[in-house]
């Protein structure tokens, strides 16, 4: 069965709050002027035209496994290359790349204690390996999810729900894989999104975080589950003095530039 694609409008929904780390992540690297910057995960393109913006003159280029995201960011940045491909089995072909930018991305890749030096080990002397990942799989929001997917009328559908997307490592052990041959700058931290409500908040999960466990349902269940989710998260995140919705997103951070020997 083919896993159903990613929905560029529901992802760009919420585009600001998206691409405020992104920004984040991208001005802690320190290269003035790379030649060459891929941009891996590049979604809707969004992040990718943040490098744009900042390294006008390089040579930057795209990786998504997702054909709707990748028709959303060719039409966003016609003069860009972007490309289908598996970040797992990514290696540059032609220049050495300077810079490989991760926002987003690399929590749905698998083993990252292979992952990550292979990235850092395929770029220039120099270069720079810059990630950002949502680090919240204890938040109530993603806690919620796994409790519903093993409810007796959904688990038969979703199956393991631990298992939908891996924990990644701690802050200190992806500092121990790159330090060696890297100068590794590594931080966290927790953004508030002001949601109107729960439903808004259901919203921006089901672009990324709830898309594995609403689509593997059939079809007459996934109104029930998002229904009893929401109620959940109506519960789990309560209004405040205004109103609003604040919505905790622990992001892990890390920039590590190549030795240049």
């Amino acid at each position: 069965m083919n896993t159903p694609d990613w929905n560029p409008a529901l992802y760009t929904r919420f585009e600001d709050e998206r691409t405020r780390p992104a920004a984040e992540l991208l001005a802690r690297v320190p290269l003035t002027s790379p030649g060459r910057v891929v941009d891996l995960g590049c979604g809707p393109g969004n992040s990718t035209e943040l490098l744009l913006a900042r390294y006008g003159q390089a040579g930057i280029s795209g990786l998504d496994s997702s054909p709707a995201m990748l028709a959303s960011a060719r039409q966003r940045l016609p003069a860009l290359t972007f490309e289908l491909g598996d970040i797992s089995q990514w290696s540059p072909s032609g220049p050495p790349v300077d810079l490989a930018y991760a926002n987003a991305a690399l929590q749905w890749v698998p083993n990252h204690e292979q992952l990550m030096p292979g990235l850092l080990a395929a770029l220039a002397p120099g270069g720079v390996l810059a990630v950002q990942m949502p680090d919240n799989l204890d938040q109530p929001s993603h806690q919620l999810m796994r409790e519903l997917a093993a409810d007796p009328r959904f688990a038969p559908a979703i199956g393991d729900a631990g298992q939908v997307r891996a924990r990644i490592l701690q802050a200190e052990h992806y500092y121990d894989l790159l330090a060696a041959t890297a100068e590794v700058d590594v931080w966290r931290s927790t953004y508030y999104h002001l949601m109107d409500d729960a439903a808004a908040i259901v919203q921006w999960l089901r672009a990324t975080g709830l898309k594995p466990f609403v689509e593997a349902l059939p079809g007459e269940l996934r109104p029930l589950f998002l229904a009893e989710y929401e109620r959940r998260i109506d519960a789990a995140y309560p209004a405040r003095a205004d109103g609003k919705r604040l919505l905790a997103f622990p992001r892990l951070f890390f920039v590590a530039r190549r030795h240049d020997s």
